[in-house]
């Protein structure tokens, strides 16, 4: 069963994802934060609606992302992310 998407669930999800995939918050960031000159980025909080991230090239800077849709629970946001990154990955190798 999947948690829902409280603060202590966004903590959990954003720590695993900087933590683990810091390479896939970068790419998010550029594909759909639209900051192509990013050189790093950290998932600050995720919600129902999207996520927020600071990037670091430049300057430091937040950028919200928003979601396609609205997120159900935390299984919903893995495989959110999981198309996300995939998209991502299709744009930049396009």
């Amino acid at each position: 069963m999947s948690d829902p998407l409280t603060p202590e669930v966004s903590d959990r999800i954003c720590k695993h994802m900087n933590d683990d995939h810091a390479d896939a918050v970068l790419l998010y960031a550029k594909a759909f934060g639209h900051a192509s000159d990013a050189q790093a980025a950290q998932m600050l909080r995720i919600d129902a609606d999207g996520m927020d991230l600071k990037l670091e090239g430049g300057s430091t800077t937040d950028v919200r992302i928003p979601f396609d849709h609205s997120l159900q629970d935390s299984e919903d946001a893995h495989q959110t992310l999981i198309t996300m990154v995939k998209q991502a990955r299709g744009a930049a190798k396009s």
